[in-house]
């Protein structure tokens, strides 16, 4: 094996979203970071791709909606560093029968985290949005303005241009297979004599004071291998399942294409029906607009169909022709993407330390389920906190621990029915 004996400050494996944000502010914190990628930079294998995800601070759960508004503020920090846009702004659009408690509990979070939103019936739905939703009499709609679209791929890009301005190191193709405790044998008597060794599968080996692992649907096999010896806590299964999810976009009616165009304010939305489906204004490509099935297949996540679900599809045709009927051909898609997502049981992050042997020196990021693009830029703050200084600044992340799952499968308690499918 090849032997890299420089020390650094904080390796970071996996560089997504989350990873590339935690390089990123590691690196501007002048913490001397590495940022390693098992394939190519920008590749299309996770969940890190693509032309759009949505942004809003619509959650039933109420500790979600602070961590997207302080998001919102550090995707605008960081285009204004690197000089162009990934976040395009608009408003969000809920609607779902009016019994339903996942819609009725974001009401309630909207109010309690002092979000301005407005509830209004299937009448005022029509004549706000101008006859492009049509609801039923038993739904409603909930109007808000922290909405919008960021740019997936371009975002990664962004964050790794800013994570290498800071002067941090990045490196693809650099597939982690194992991570220990070892003494480096290299270190002064000042310096603790035991550090993370990082070990790839072509031979490399790297050397950090501290390790961030975001490695997305990879996760689970990640952390099992490398917790696997047993030593100071034995082995760690993480509950995340990777699923494979398609991304849909659909041809607007022609003589309809500008009133679904991000810039004519049409909004991010999301059904809270059965099943949960969402969308996207018409913005990456013209004359189309984007809606999806909020779910997916599980599988492993290097043994993918790469194919679209005739179940969605189905679902996605009947919503299609019900809220939107003439205004979009709903007889299929025209363009399809497929992703990943990395499912916990309750749909909630883990943000934690890895504990063990590996103490406070090895933290983990994964279980994002789906909904946590948006929030990239505050996780990769809270991670470089916690390799930084070992805790979290303005951040409650009880919710997010490992711990949760111990003598408790489904981990944090819902009042309401589960989004994904």
């Amino acid at each position: 094996m090849e032997n890299c004996n420089e020390m650094f400050d904080v390796i970071v494996v996996g560089a997504g979203i989350m990873g590339s944000c935690t390089a990123y502010q590691t690196a501007k914190h002048g913490k001397k970071t590495l940022l390693l990628e098992q394939f190519d930079f920008l590749h299309h294998r996770g969940s890190s791709h693509g032309e759009s995800r949505t942004i809003r601070a619509t959650y039933p759960e109420e500790y979600y909606p602070k961590m997207v508004l302080e998001s919102a503020k550090l995707w605008e920090e960081a285009e204004a560093e690197v000089g162009y846009k990934v976040y395009f702004k608009t408003s969000q659009f809920d609607m779902g029968p009016s019994n339903k408690k996942a819609l009725q509990a974001t009401i309630s979070s909207c109010q309690k985290n002092k979000i301005p939103i407005r509830v209004l019936d299937h009448n005022q739905v029509h004549k706000e949005l101008l006859g492009k939703f049509r609801l039923t009499e038993d739904w409603i709609g909930v109007v808000n303005e922290y909405g919008g679209v960021i740019k997936p791929t371009k975002a990664v890009s962004m964050f790794q241009t800013l994570a290498i301005k800071n002067g941090a190191r990045l490196m693809d193709n650099m597939e982690v297979v194992d991570i220990l405790k070892e003494d480096d044998g290299n270190h002064n008597e000042d310096d603790d004599a035991v550090a993370v060794l990082v070990c790839t599968r072509n031979g490399q080996r790297f050397w950090g004071k501290k390790c961030v692992v975001t490695v997305g649907a990879w996760m689970k096999k990640l952390v099992k291998k490398v917790t696997s010896a047993g030593g100071g806590g034995g082995l760690i299964t993480l509950p995340i399942q990777p699923l494979e999810t398609t991304v849909y976009y659909w041809k607007i009616k022609p003589g309809h294409e500008d009133e679904f165009k991000i810039e004519s304010g049409f909004p991010t939305f999301a059904s809270y029906g059965e099943p949960y489906i969402y969308g996207t204004p018409s913005l990456e490509f013209p004359g189309m607009i984007k809606i999806a099935v909020h779910g997916g297949r599980p599988c492993e996540p290097d043994e993918r169909t790469w194919a679209a679900s005739a179940v969605a599809l189905s679902a996605l045709r009947e919503w299609i022709q019900s809220k939107f009927g003439d205004l979009v051909e709903s007889s299929g898609p025209v363009l399809t993407q497929s992703c990943m997502y990395s499912m916990t049981p309750d749909e909630d992050f883990v943000i934690d330390f890895l504990g063990g042997e590996f103490g406070k020196d090895v933290l983990v990021a994964g279980g994002f389920s789906g909904h946590g693009f948006k929030m990239a830029p505050i996780i990769g703050r809270i991670l470089a906190d916690l390799a930084i200084d070992n805790q979290a600044k303005n951040v409650e992340l009880k919710h997010f621990s490992i711990k949760r799952f111990e003598g408790n499968s489904k981990g944090n308690a819902k009042d309401f029915d589960d989004q994904v499918n």
